[in-house]
Formats: C-alpha cells, sequence, structure tokens
C-alpha cells in the first residue's frame, strides 16, 4: 500500500460515524492486541465527556498521534498490550470511576464505554466494519 492509499484510507476511517469506528477499533484491537493512549508529562491524557471524566483510546498510533494536536500537542501515544489493559487498566479505571472514550476525532468525543464494558467487547468476537 502506498502511503497516499494509507492516507487515504486513514481518512475514510476517520469519516466513519462512531459506531463503524467502535467496531474498527475492536476488530484492529484483537488482531494487534494492543489499545493506544496519549501520554504527556502527568501520564495519561484525560478528557471530560458531559460530566464524566474519560481516557481516549485508538485502534492504531497513527490515529491516537492524528489527535495530538491544540493542547494535545506535547502528548506522545503510548500501546498498552491487551493482557495489561485486562489486568491493570479496566480495574484501575474502575477502582477510579473513569469512563473510556473510545476512538474519538475532532468532531466527536467517540463512543464512551465503562472499562468493564470496553473489556467484554474486546474480548467477543467482531463483525467487520
Amino acid at each position: 500500500m502506498t502511503s497516499e492509499n494509507a492516507t487515504d484510507k486513514h481518512d475514510v476511517i476517520l469519516g466513519l460515524g462512531a459506531k463503524k469506528r467502535l467496531a474498527f477499533m475492536f476488530e484492529t484491537v484483537q488482531q494487534y492486541k494492543q489499545v493506544w493512549i496519549l501520554n504527556d508529562d502527568d501520564g495519561c491524557v484525560m478528557l471530560t465527556n458531559e460530566d464524566d471524566d474519560c481516557v481516549p483510546v485508538w485502534p492504531t498510533r497513527e490515529f491516537a498521534q492524528a489527535w495530538a494536536t491544540g493542547e494535545w500537542e506535547g502528548c506522545t501515544p503510548k500501546a498498552i498490550p491487551t493482557a495489561d489493559w485486562f489486568s491493570r487498566w479496566t480495574p484501575g479505571l474502575e477502582e477510579d470511576d473513569l469512563l473510556i472514550a473510545v476512538f474519538p476525532t475532532e468532531e466527536d468525543d467517540g463512543t464512551i464505554l465503562f472499562p468493564d464494558e470496553f473489556e467484554k467487547q474486546l474480548k467477543a468476537p467482531k463483525k467487520k466494519y
């Protein structure tokens, strides 16, 4: 695949609705066994959706990096292996009363899920987006 084709595919995926991006997220994470977050000097980036604090997650480094603009410009993508996600992140997020913003874009906050819902979906067989 040429870089132009990769860019076109990237743009097409970003243009999908939140539900289709959610399906793409789970399919990609199942394939590569990692979840991508953004980190800054203080740790994992957070965003607020209405009254809830959320940890944004992406399917690939490229999508996470593309979101690192404006106030998040200095952030760096970090891969979390799914085994670590299941053993440490899900219980930690639940304990801290945090939600997950799955695959946010500049246009929307993505799909907001509880950590146990996110893990259950990651472990379930996925449909094609």
